[in-house]
């Protein structure tokens, strides 16, 4: 039997504690757009909020595909290959979408958008990847087998990662293998939102808490941009905004959490079962509900929301 935490719809122990002390591989669940063309590069600068093309040869951002209203189409990672060629990875399923999005505003532009379905994306996430010596040598080698393409940078907060992304990446021999339910209880601790369950839509960039990751306020306009730019000259005062909880039982996504007084506090998002934090979730909390704050769920289930990420990238307590 794996060694689990205690109670049903535990991850492995052993797999976990490699991600907070060591590196493990995971499955990202990314799918793969390409862009190319003389002018690949000025379509992505005028339909994504970051600035990518400042970006050089080999870097990537995090930035919004947004509708014209300025609401959220997918979240995506535009990483800069050679000249005016680029990769947009986005949640798996939504790459369909992604592309769709982009050709309804390619006219009369030079530029080719293509689905890489045969290509796949390798995480790699943990401490290891940012020693303070440099880089590993087994993460050069995985970098450089010829089955990838770019290896990017995938790092959130309290968690480093790298993903390679191409026709035929490998995990690195001897690296521990992080199964779904680990990734997904570890995606929830540190606070990464996934297109499906707490982007959609209907979300508004300023509720998620990535707005300094993902726009540039100087780079020029943006299909989307009005929205963006409005809520943040009002100093992102939205009515909701994306928590941590932390849960002494089950709850389903979609559940209401209450605050003491019996009043609507948040709707849950995503849950997981982690080896280290127990039951976790992420939550649209209404304005006014901060951190610390308790709440309570049907069928008695207590919890406190708590502030992002809820687990850092160091050696998970016993």
């Amino acid at each position: 039997m794996p060694d689990t935490a205690a109670g049903d719809g535990g991850a492995p122990r052993a797999a976990y504690d490699a991600l907070r002390s060591a590196a493990v591989a995971v499955d990202p669940r990314r799918d793969v757009v390409r862009a190319s063309g003389p002018d690949a590069t000025a379509f992505l600068q005028g339909q994504l909020s970051q600035d990518v093309a400042a970006l050089r040869s080999g870097a990537s951002a995090w930035s919004w595909l947004l509708q014209p209203a300025g609401k959220v189409e997918a979240l995506v990672r535009a990483t800069r290959l050679d000249g005016d060629a680029w990769l947009l990875d986005t949640d798996r399923g939504w790459g369909e979408r992604v592309l769709a999005r982009l050709n309804r505003f390619k006219l009369r532009t030079k530029v080719d958008l293509e689905l890489m379905d045969d290509w796949t994306v390798v995480g790699l996430r943990g401490p290891d990847l940012q020693r303070g010596d440099g880089v590993p040598e087994w993460l050069k080698s995985a970098s450089a087998t010829p089955g990838v393409v770019a290896a990017v940078d995938a790092s959130w907060p309290g968690l480093p990662g790298v993903d390679l992304i191409g026709p035929g990446p490998a995990a690195p021999a001897g690296i521990a293998a992080l199964d779904a339910d680990g990734w997904e209880a570890a995606r929830i601790e540190t606070g990464i939102p996934v297109m499906g369950a707490e982007l959609n839509e209907r979300t508004i960039p300023a509720e998620t808490g990535l707005v300094d990751r993902t726009v540039s306020f100087t780079k020029g306009c943006y299909t989307g941009q009005e929205l963006v730019a409005r809520i943040d000259s009002r100093g992102s005062n939205v009515p909701r905004l994306l928590r941590g909880v932390r849960l002494d039982g089950r709850v389903e996504p979609g559940a209401a959490l209450r605050r003491p007084d019996g009043s609507d506090a948040a709707v849950v998002t995503s849950v997981a079962r982690s080896p280290v934090s127990g039951w976790v979730a992420l939550a649209y909390a209404r304005r006014g509900v901060e951190p610390g704050m308790t709440v309570s769920a049907d069928g008695g289930v207590e919890g406190r929301v708590d502030a992002l990420p809820l687990v850092g990238s160091g050696t998970p307590s016993a």
